[in-house]
């Protein structure tokens, strides 16, 4: 009798400390703290992240960034002209030729700005990458020139780089015409493109050098050549190319141009015409206020 009570006096004990381990701490394990959000925290939110779904990140984050490059942060005024001009150029330039779902649904997940070059062994740069369609990094932002912003230098730098990774994820999404690959089969020279002239690739029917690493890059280069070239500059380029290079060229573009009818319902040279349009205008966009 007297080890029963003792085993129910136990048994007690372990209930009486169960119920105790039980009781619910008031107190999360995570913090709950609203994060800390400056101006451009908040126009971020505003102009990206509750219009597209797209999260705009300046402030560079280690398992964002590539650990094989010496990189460094954007500057805080910079990230604000760049996160503007993106606005203008690329997003709705594309609301306007088609609509904003278009955009919403197509555009990555995250832009994310780096400040510096990142270089290549082989003595070559990123000017941006694209990430399976969720992400894009940009790089060498703090490169702008705030006090003369000219779009050749930024269409070269950035915006052809920006329109190079979106055709990336559109063609990732729905492929193109397989006979474009066909066309300049025996031209690509793959990682060696960085060593071929301009005028080069030109008369061989490459709209640039790097036109002629792979069929994918030579799709969204002509792509992307063709959107941020001013009509002058896309003439001289076929010029230089001559009777070989232009017609290559031209036959490219239309495979282009058919492929962003009839796949996206997108007029080609309809979005050409307000990117050159919005191109002129982003000296008067207003860099300083943020409202």
């Amino acid at each position: 009798m007297k080890k029963i009570i003792i085993a129910l006096c136990l048994l007690g004990g372990l209930f009486a400390a169960c119920q105790k381990e039980d009781e619910l701490n008031p107190n999360s394990i995570f913090d709950t703290t609203p994060p800390l959000r400056n101006e451009l925290d908040v126009w971020l939110i505003d102009n990206y992240l509750n219009p597209y779904n797209v999260e705009f990140k300046y402030r560079m984050e280690d398992f964002e960034s590539s650990l094989s490059h010496t990189l460094a942060p954007a500057d805080y005024h910079k990230a604000i002209v760049m996160a503007k001009l993106v606005k203008h150029l690329w997003f709705e330039a594309y609301d306007e030729a088609r609509d904003i779902a278009f955009t919403r649904k197509y555009s990555p997940r995250i832009i994310h700005l780096i400040g510096s070059r990142a270089y290549n062994p082989e003595g070559t740069y990123l000017l941006g990458q694209a990430e399976g369609g969720l992400k894009v990094t940009l790089f060498m932002i703090n490169e702008i020139d705030v006090n003369n912003l000219d779009i050749e230098r930024l269409n070269e730098d950035y915006f052809n780089t920006i329109h190079h990774e979106f055709g990336h994820i559109l063609h990732q999404t729905v492929n193109y015409d397989p006979n474009f690959k066909l066309i300049s089969e025996a031209d690509y020279v793959s990682s060696n493109w960085y060593l071929q002239s301009e005028l080069t690739a030109f008369t061989k029917g490459f709209v640039s050098p790097y036109a002629m690493n792979i069929p994918d890059d030579d799709f969204v280069e002509t792509f992307s050549r063709y959107l941020t070239y001013p009509p002058e500059i896309w003439e001289y380029l076929l010029t230089l190319a001559g009777s070989t290079g232009r017609p290559i060229i031209e036959q490219k573009f239309n495979i282009v141009k058919d492929y962003m009818k009839k796949v996206w319902n997108i007029d080609i040279e309809h979005l050409k015409s307000i990117i050159q349009r919005r191109s002129r205008e982003i000296n008067a966009l207003d860099y300083q206020n943020l409202n």
